[in-house]
This record gives C-alpha cells, structure tokens and sequence, in this order.
C-alpha cells in the first residue's frame, strides 16, 4: 500500500507543536501542508550536534530569513533548549514555527510552558477508517494496527517489531528516560497485557519484577512517549463512590500486539480489548481534531464490580455512553452497561458499537451502530 492518505488534522494558523508516537506521519504531514517552510530536522545527526555544540548557530540561520517566516522542526524534543530561540524568534520577528514530538516530557522539562500560549499543541493519531477511506480493512487493523510506517509497509510484522526495538533503544535508552533498560523492556510486555485494563500498578510491578514506584514511573513514560493513555474513570458529587483507578489504553493495536509478542490474527480473546483500544483511539483523534466532545472517562458504580460502560463522553452538561464489542451479531446481554447508566443526569444518548452491518435501534432506546457508521458519526459531529 503506497497511498498517501487526507489526514483530518488541518493546519493551524499559528505557531504549533504537533505531537504524536513516532510513525503517525507527523513529517510527511509537514512537508504536505508547509512545502514552502524552511526545514530544520533535528534526526539529522550532524545538525543535531552543531546546535547541541554551538546554539546562537540556530538564531543566526534564522535571522537569515525574511521576518514572518514559516519554520518546519522536525523532533524539538531532541533538543528543548532551542524553545528559547523559538520564543525569541516569535516575539522579535514574527516567524512562525511547526515543531514535531514524540517526547511531552522531554518537551515539558526543556520550556513548551515558555512559550506562554504562543504556540498551540496538535496531536497526530494513527489512521482512522475515514481517513483510510476504502482501503480500510478492521482485520488488517486489529493484527497491524493502523500507524502510516506499518499500514503501508510491504512487511507490517517486521516493520512492528523494529518499532517496538527501536522505541526501546531510541525513545528510552537514548533520551534516558529509565535507567534500568533491562527492567523497562519487561514491563512494556507486562503492561501490554494489561491493554484496557484497569492499572493495577502492585500486579504490574510483580509480574515485571521491578518496585512498585519504579512501574509508576514506567507507566509514565508509556503516557509522556505518547504510546499510552491513561483513561480516568467518571466521577461527580453524585456518585462518589464509583471507582477512581484510571484504565491503560496503548495508542494502536499493532504496538501493542508486538509489545507482548503477539503474531497471526489476533485470537478470539484478544479481540474485544483491542477493537475496544482502537475505539479508544478514534474517540481521542475526533476530541483532539475536531471537537466532537469534552472530556473522555469510562464509567463503573462501585456497587456493580462486572458493570460498566467503556466510554462515556462529556460535550458541555450533557453525556453520550459508548459501549464497544467485536462481535458480528449484537446480543441483548451487551447492552447490560448501558442500560445501567441509562439514570445518569445529562446522558442524551447510548451507543454500541459492534462488527456487524446493519445499524440497529434496540427496544431500550440504545442505538447498535457498526464501527463505520459511528465513524462517520464522530466525522460529521452528529453524536
């Protein structure tokens, strides 16, 4: 697959970082959107080391350039202190900077907060099947994922497991984000298990065999590489006694698949946690670049352990309850959650989402919507 797919993400008007995992495309985004910008690429090594070396280098190659200027930074992450000539730049000539990351914490300790609302923040996603448009295959994407690097490649398993290499190596043992690499390498694999899950963070650390604050600090570099997300649960002054753990959600099937060393199509069992986490995934992209709603939690009474909604999304006072499961035939047992938080103040809609075609309208007033019809919801903000 060679196509170049339409992202949704449009470009902003001011400056920007656009943040994402390696492998969304942010570059190739760039150059669509920025052709006439002038390019800085921070992976190239010998630049890299000229700035890291000689820093008024960068503010005497900008100053160069007519007032106004766009200027492309591939990977700022790399080197943060170049934040300060950035806001210089803006403040004393007007220029206007794209910047990529795949680091928030690199970022967040070398200065993004300087910039002081100068530069908004955009995230770049894994594809979308409206973004895919015909080629999109949910099969594909469940085994694969839908990272532009490994949907395009002629050798998708490969292409995942020198990802997931080169994450480690570069990401982590590069940016020295843990120490103990022998340690981290154990727990992306635990932690892969635990995809959708509710973070139990005293099971991941035994079964990774690392301290229980060493795994805190594990889960958030997972969260600040932007490989993971952590889901918080709904809560409100009405029901104070629903549960306060996040859930861990990994950004693309793919990822998380070869994290735990997973090869084939994915077996039955593993099926409802991923097509759960690439729901996930589509309800951040459209929160992230559209708008389609607020805030994103899931929802469990405390007084019901096996009850629960997978997603329940806020637009201003009112809510939409979502619930995911990878079966072709809908069973009136999956409504269970939903028909649980059918009393929620606010709840306007219920949502399941399941494999099958058809769209369904069941008796309790839930809709039953296939994966492509709720994408096409969330595209068009009909939610």
């Amino acid at each position: 697959m060679l196509n170049t797919y339409r992202r949704t993400l449009g470009p902003p008007k001011g400056s920007f970082f656009l943040l994402g995992p390696r492998g969304t495309g942010k570059s190739t985004w760039l150059r669509e959107h920025f052709t006439q910008a002038a390019s800085v690429n921070l992976l190239d090594e010998g630049l890299y080391q000229t700035y890291l070396a000689h820093p008024n280098v960068f503010y005497d190659e900008m100053r160069a350039l007519d007032p106004g200027t766009w200027v492309a930074i591939d990977e700022i992450q790399r080197l943060p202190p170049l934040l300060n000539t950035v806001h210089r730049l803006i403040e004393e000539r007007k220029m206007k900077f794209a910047m990529t990351g795949s680091s928030a914490r690199k970022l967040r300790r070398g200065g993004v907060n300087l910039l002081a609302g100068r530069a908004i923040v955009k995230e770049m996603f894994p594809l979308t099947p409206m973004e895919v448009g015909d080629d999109f295959d949910l099969k594909r994407a469940m085994q694969f994922g839908t990272l532009p690097l490994v949907w395009q490649s002629e050798s998708p398993q490969e292409t995942l497991a020198s990802y997931v290499q080169l994450y480690l190596k570069e990401e982590i043992q590069a940016e020295a984000l843990a120490r103990n690499l022998a340690g981290f390498a154990r727990f992306v694999s635990v932690a892969a298990l635990f995809h959708g899950q509710t973070l139990n963070v005293s099971a991941l650390a035994r079964d990774a065999e690392v301290q229980r604050p060493t795994v805190q600090g594990f889960v958030d570099i997972l969260v600040d590489t932007l490989v993971a997300r952590r889901l918080p649960a709904y809560s409100s002054k009405l029901r104070v006694r629903e549960k306060k753990h996040p859930k861990l959600y990994w950004i693309d099937p793919g990822i998380v698949r070869a994290a735990r060393n997973s090869h084939g199509t994915p077996e039955p069992e593993e099926r409802g946690a991923l097509l759960e986490g690439f729901v996930f995934m589509l309800l951040e992209h459209y929160r992230s670049t559209v708008g389609a709603f607020d805030e994103l939690f899931y929802w469990q009474p405390a007084d019901a352990q096996y009850t629960e909604v997978d997603f329940l999304l806020r637009r201003g006072k009112e809510f939409i309850a979502v619930e995911v499961k990878a079966n072709e035939r809908f069973k009136p047992e999956y409504a269970k959650g939903l028909k649980a938080i059918a009393d929620l103040p606010g709840l306007r809609r219920r949502i399941l989402v399941y494999t099958g075609k058809r769209i369904l309208n069941h008796a309790d007033g839930i809709d039953v919507l296939p994966l492509r019809a709720f994408c096409d919801e969330l595209t068009r903000q009909r939610l």
